[in-house]
């Protein structure tokens, strides 16, 4: 098959999508597919739209690029939509709306969790036919050590985020900052943080690192002894995924995707009022949750070979698909909403 992936893939230290985006092309491209970052093969058999924001740097192609192309080129190609984002997760505006009407000309959505798929469908429309296809990391860099607790120095809490954005769970994050400068609290504990730190953040208990990825950060989670998440409204995310195929049991927050992806592998914990009971709570069941680790299973070749045999089926279906597409979509005047909702996402985030 022929492949476009709506990605820039850097390389380096980057967000969870980036690394979708390399697992995903590796995946294909060593099943024998070919892969394109462009719209510029006049025989593509999918179209992966990953993002609809044509201001965001990582934005390989947008969904009216995608339209001109199945104009004025390739009516035959088949078009997937990948939804991993949403409004709630950073407080954006006009995001959910422009992620709908992206999907108006999709054959086939993707939501990479079962609380983003009830979140958007409760406000927007999106196709009936639908993948909940979970995240995955590598276990190959990722790999799993069975943990103890420390017996000769502090227990080692540990996360990582690429975003400095608060929504990533600074409101928790701080509080731990300021739990740590109590002598009974801070000679039993330490926190690192490994990533970029939002503005004017008070950090003096908390040993940064900076962000980093591959064999670097698997080694830096793998110090640790227990993995710690309070991002708010995650749609799914890599890092927590990261860290438990390290081993590391999870202290999580009770919020969007989280308890999908960690239930059964920790502690959730609801937000400040209840961390350390929570974080207690763990260390007294820390061996019971470091035995189930080895259990973990959200990884990249399960991720990924869901999407190949996604687009196995689909293209063996091509003939009825086409048959059913919402042609009316394609019209001049989805091309203004859609442009539209971009330039709304646009502003919105200025003024923020």
């Amino acid at each position: 098959m022929n492949i476009a992936i709506g990605m820039k893939i850097t390389q380096g230290p980057f967000g969870g999508g980036n690394q979708f985006g390399k697992y995903l092309s590796e995946f294909l491209q060593n099943h024998g597919h070919q892969i394109f970052f462009d719209l510029n093969d006049d025989n593509l058999d999918i179209i992966l739209l990953t993002d609809p924001r044509s201001s965001i740097q990582s934005v390989a192609f947008d969904p009216l690029q995608i339209m001109r192309y199945v104009h004025t080129i390739n009516p035959s190609v088949l078009l997937v939509q990948r939804i991993n984002e949403c409004d709630e997760r950073k407080g954006t505006h006009g995001l959910n709306q422009l992620l709908s009407v992206a999907n108006a000309i999709m054959d086939h959505t993707i939501f990479i969790s079962s609380w983003l798929e009830q979140l958007h469908r409760a406000q927007n429309r999106f196709t009936q036919n639908s993948s909940i296809i979970k995240n995955g990391a590598d276990r190959s860099v990722f790999t799993y050590q069975q943990k103890q607790l420390p017996t000769n120095r502090k227990i080692r809490l540990v996360t990582h985020h690429w975003s400095a954005n608060r929504q990533k769970g600074w409101d928790v994050y701080s509080h731990l900052n300021r739990l740590l400068r109590q002598d009974e609290f801070g000679s039993k504990f330490e926190f690192h943080y490994i990533g970029n730190v939002p503005k004017k953040e008070s950090t003096d208990q908390i040993q940064i690192h900076r962000p980093c990825g591959g064999k670097e950060l698997a080694s830096l989670l793998q110090s640790g002894d227990i993995y710690l998440t309070a991002s708010v409204n995650e749609p799914a995310g890599m890092h927590h995924i990261e860290g438990a195929l390290c081993g590391l049991p999870l202290l999580y927050r009770n919020s969007g995707a989280l308890p999908e992806y960690c239930e059964g592998y920790g502690i959730r914990f609801d937000g400040v009022q209840d961390f350390q009971e929570s974080l207690e709570t763990l260390v007294k069941q820390y061996d019971i949750f470091a035995q189930q680790m080895s259990r973990y299973n959200h990884i990249s070749e399960r991720m990924c070979q869901e999407y190949l045999d996604l687009f196995e089926r689909m293209v063996r279906h091509r003939d009825d698909i086409l048959l059913h597409r919402r042609k009316k979509n394609f019209s001049l005047l989805h091309t203004f909403m859609i442009r539209g909702w971009q330039n709304v996402y646009r502003l919105m985030s200025m003024m923020k």
